[in-house]
């Protein structure tokens, strides 16, 4: 009857894992919220199965389980901040040409009868966030979940110039942590099946 439990917990979490991925990808390359929650429930899924693991995985699977789970979290992430914004903030952002977000530019004296000057902040935040998800994940897989604490203090610390407009600071904090969230989400399903 274990066998059976073990080997049903097995296939359920492959399912899952490559299921997820696969959302996350598609989700991130077409973004649609229809794709993303179907790699939510896919992940929410694996993690529910592997918590059910009585037996480690496999030696030889566990490189692939983890460079899915590491994929999973990559591709995952962005889609995750970019639905959490959509929820929280709609669009009350104006975007800018180069990833971030226009606000208006306190150093710039305004000049009457013209806009008022706009700059672009929290630019890069793509590539940012894939470091960022592969980071956070990599230190849950590897079961050392202090090393959080360090990619959320370089994050601050190499964006704390960019956070002085209010917009800015919501973006900032609601993006970061719905892709830390899912992230540690994805390290925490290949962490409880391999381990």
């Amino acid at each position: 009857m274990e066998l059976i439990a073990t080997a049903f917990n097995w296939s359920l979490f492959g399912i899952a894992l490559v299921g997820g991925l696969t959302f996350a990808v598609l989700a991130a390359v077409r973004p649609r919220p229809g794709l993303f929650w179907f790699a939510a429930g896919a992940l929410g899924i694996a993690i529910i199965a592997a918590a059910g693991l009585t037996v480690a995985a496999p030696q030889p699977l566990a490189p692939m389980i983890g460079a899915m789970g590491l994929a999973l979290a990559v591709f995952g992430g962005g889609p995750a901040a970019t639905t959490a914004l959509r929820l929280a903030m709609g669009g009350s952002a104006t975007p800018g040409l180069h990833g971030g977000i226009l606000v208006l530019d306190t150093s710039v004296p305004p000049t009457p009868g013209l806009a008022a000057p706009r700059r672009e902040v929290l630019r890069g935040g793509l590539t940012i966030g894939v470091l960022e998800r592969l980071a956070s994940a990599g230190t849950i897989i590897a079961g050392f979940p202090e090393g959080l604490a360090i990619v959320v203090a370089v994050k601050g610390v190499g964006r704390f110039t960019e956070l002085e407009a209010p917009e800015a600071r919501e973006r900032f904090i609601i993006g970061t942590l719905a892709s830390l969230v899912w992230a540690c989400a994805a390290g925490l399903a290949v962490h409880l099946a391999l381990h």
